[in-house]
């Protein structure tokens, strides 16, 4: 599970294939449904019958923009280099192949976006968002790393004010920010996008990874065990859990003094595996210094580890299960932590695992927890236990008072 350190990734490049060791523990969750976007699916048949859809998004992107189709493929000419330095490959592509492939789905993903967010966008031949209603599956195709276009081609094309026509304020960050956080739940919230740094994103996936950068790093130090209580073994050792104000998920914090262990709010859909596995793919294969995806999946995978440590989180608010059950959660969490990249010097959590294990470590901890939770779990157990040690010091008082009587 751990690696020998983070890896340096080719210049430039930062849209891969999913590694074989990563696509055999779910293919599903890395090939697209029923759009190619860039090179990598590009020759696949089962996608080509959205080519229709593909073609008349780009009229309507060159009707909206007033730019003909020479100057945009002169304009991706002159880009054409850095976009292929973007992929591991791509497949051969002669020059004209490769401009109008991009071109064509450059228009096709902006004009998806738009289309997400402004109905009046939306015609009445659109079968995506009419029936039989394929936005679903698009909008998870355009979320996967084989199936991504470099960022700064997508807002150089945005860059012409009437390609949004309804607001100059709109620019493609915050219309990707709308995207993920209407479609993704808790995957992009919050009122902080505007304290992020978005400058050199380079691919949706990518967005997603810098959105949830934690603020503070973790001290140049290495752990001697990467181990944890679970949930269930916390709750037995006094710790509070509180759902957190944060809506980044890597802010978890403990605070030892008061035994109160803050989480943001996770949501679980049938979907969420494919975000988090794209997330960590695109971690693992571009080298990236930090691994916070991997990071963060691993002190999960300890922290739920059966089903009852779920079922706290849920009880607590933290989780949001919209999965068939408690034990879905622990699977995935499982499944997640197979050929998962952890280096122990820059795990993000090392402090947090620190803290939690010395705070178990307390007998007074463990002995307070036990009382609270076997004799006042309950207000009549609370009341019960209390009339029973007033009883005792009524007793110890009478018969104190019964032998001074004899003195």
């Amino acid at each position: 599970m751990e690696t020998g350190g983070p890896s340096i990734a080719f210049s430039g490049t930062c849209i891969y294939k999913v590694p074989e060791r990563l696509r055999e523990l779910n293919e599903k969750a890395y090939t697209p449904r029923v759009v190619s976007i860039g090179p990598i699916h590009y020759d696949e048949k089962k996608l080509h019958a959205m080519n229709y859809h593909k073609m008349m998004y780009l009229q309507e992107f060159l009707v909206r923009t007033g730019v003909s189709w020479e100057d945009f493929f002169e304009f991706i000419k002159g880009n054409e280099t850095r976009l292929r330095n973007c992929y591991a490959e791509t497949n051969g592509f002669s020059s004209e192949g490769f401009i109008t492939m991009i071109l064509v789905d450059a228009a096709f993903v902006i004009m998806f976006l738009l289309k997400c967010k402004y109905t009046d966008f939306r015609g009445r031949r659109d079968s995506i968002f009419y029936p039989p209603y394929r936005h679903v599956e698009v909008r998870l195709d355009i979320c996967l790393l084989e199936n991504q276009l470099p960022f700064f081609i997508l807002e150089e094309l945005c860059g012409l004010p009437p390609v949004f026509g309804i607001s100059q304020q709109t620019t493609l960050i915050k219309l990707t920010h709308w995207f993920f956080s209407h479609e993704w739940g808790s995957w992009a919230v919050g009122e902080f996008l505007e304290k992020i740094d978005f400058s050199e994103v380079k691919h949706f996936v990518d967005f997603l990874t810098i959105y949830h950068q934690p603020t503070k790093q973790q001290q140049d130090e290495e752990l001697e065990v990467l181990t944890a209580p679970s949930i269930k073994e916390l709750h037995q050792e006094g710790v509070k859990f509180v759902l957190s104000s944060s809506k980044n998920l890597l802010d978890i914090k403990f605070d030892r003094n008061e035994g109160r262990l803050e989480i943001p709010r996770l949501q679980f859909v049938d979907d969420s595996e494919i975000i988090i596995r794209n997330m960590q793919a695109f971690e693992q294969c571009h080298g990236l210094t930090h691994g916070y995806v991997g990071d963060y999946i691993f002190l999960m995978g300890l922290f739920v580890s059966a089903s009852k440590d779920v079922e706290i989180l849920v009880e607590n608010r933290i989780i949001e299960n919209w999965l068939p059950s408690n034990e879905e959660v622990v699977r995935l969490f499982y499944n997640l932590n197979k050929q998962n990249g952890v280096w122990r010097r820059t795990f993000l959590f090392k402090g947090l695992i620190k803290d939690l294990n010395a705070f178990c470590e307390r007998p007074w901890n463990k002995w307070k927890a036990n009382l609270k939770q076997k004799y006042f779990n309950t207000p009549w157990a609370a009341i019960s236990v209390s009339g029973a040690v007033i009883v005792l010091i009524l007793t110890f008082i009478q018969s104190v008072c019964s032998i001074l009587q004899v003195v």
